[in-house]
């Protein structure tokens, strides 16, 4: 979860400073800007590819304006500038500032919240620019290109993934017929480099299109499909931990609504967790590395589900009538080859179990 400023800076002024830089360009003849699929906030049913209005927001009850956000910011920062406080404090309220913000719009997070103002910035702004928007969902390791299960950093379904191998989190999210979208990389790739040709070469006219780069609607993966992949693929290839020893994980519970994940820590976590604080202070301190990594269990449980639960718990399928008209263009050309991004093509299972969770654990760990 980034600072409201830093994700101001980059999500929202970060694009219209490119946009500016391609007006300057005489021969430039598209923008394309990645954006996600998620602006749509915590939707339900089947969501459009569907461009913002300049200060549109998702409750209807209020009006954007993103020159207020902008002050906000600034006043804010001022104000905790006054305050001497030290680095990690001034991020932590930056951090609530944002959720705050996102929140009083209908946004869920900060970053959906920065990116969806990104978009309409950049439509408000464009002029005579054709604009294109790709808005993919959640992207998981590569399925083809460069090689399969490639992928940098930890990205949003992993840090469950990880957790759970490692001992950490013992849990999923989801209602057990909630649709996880998910699409690799490469395919993400794929579906930009599509944009480029097709709008490029004049084959659209439209002055701006949106593309959902997804699966929920062609191919779709559900929560109990993760639960079950994630219990057989480290049961047959379980964690070693820095000790040596193999780490045994259990089927982890489905969680369908954070009241009930919430129910969960408070009955089975924070009794065991009083109890060893009480403990370790009878004790002079002799559970206290027990108590600590309980604890950042707990915490980093709370966190996670915090964090991601606008795309685990997510209700809603994403429309690709557009992406679709994309990949018959490719089609047409005869490259849907050199550039697949259709997700049909994709055997869940075989894919997680022996590209994704393994590329995740060899190249993130």
């Amino acid at each position: 979860m980034k600072r409201y400023d830093i994700a101001m800076n980059i999500n929202v002024l970060g694009a219209v400073n490119v946009l500016k830089f391609a007006k300057r360009c005489e021969k430039v003849k598209i923008i394309v800007h990645v954006s996600t699929a998620y602006v749509c906030g915590e939707g339900e049913g089947v969501i459009p590819e569907k461009s913002f209005i300049l200060g549109e927001t998702l409750n209807k009850n209020s009006y954007l304006d993103i020159d207020v956000e902008r002050k906000v910011i600034e006043d804010k920062l001022k104000e905790l500038e006054a305050q001497k406080l030290t680095s990690k404090e001034v991020t932590i309220a930056m951090k609530d500032l944002g959720i705050q913000r996102a929140t009083l719009h209908g946004w869920p997070n900060t970053y959906s919240f920065t990116k969806a103002m990104g978009e309409m910035l950049l439509g408000h702004l464009k002029e005579n620019l054709q604009l294109v928007i790709i808005r993919p969902t959640i992207i998981t390791s590569t399925y083809k290109e460069p090689f399969p299960g490639w992928i940098e950093g930890v990205k949003t379904v992993d840090s469950f993934i990880l957790g759970y191998g490692k001992g950490i989190l013992n849990f999923c999210f989801g209602d057990p017929n909630t649709k996880i979208d998910a699409i690799p990389g490469d395919m993400v790739v794929n579906s930009i480099l599509a944009a480029i040709i097709a709008h490029g070469n004049q084959y659209y006219s439209s002055q701006e299109s949106i593309y959902h780069i997804s699966s929920s609607e062609k191919n779709p993966l559900k929560s109990c499909d993760i639960q079950l992949f994630l219990f057989h693929y480290f049961t047959k290839n379980p964690w070693i931990n820095k000790d040596g020893n193999i780490i045994k994980v259990g089927m982890p519970p489905l969680f369908s609504s954070m009241d009930s994940f919430q129910n969960y820590i408070s009955t089975y976590y924070w009794p065991l967790l009083k109890i060893l604080e009480l403990a370790n202070l009878l004790s002079w301190q002799r559970f206290d590395k027990t108590y600590k990594n309980l604890k950042r269990k707990i915490d980093m449980a709370i966190r996670l589900a915090e964090l991601y639960k606008p795309y685990l718990l997510f209700h809603g399928s994403f429309d690709d009538v557009n992406t679709e008209r994309l990949r018959m263009a490719m089609k047409d050309c005869n490259i849907e080859d050199v550039l697949s991004f259709d997700p049909r093509c994709i055997k869940w299972e075989d894919y997680f179990m022996n590209t994704h969770f393994p590329g995740a654990v060899k190249r993130i760990f």
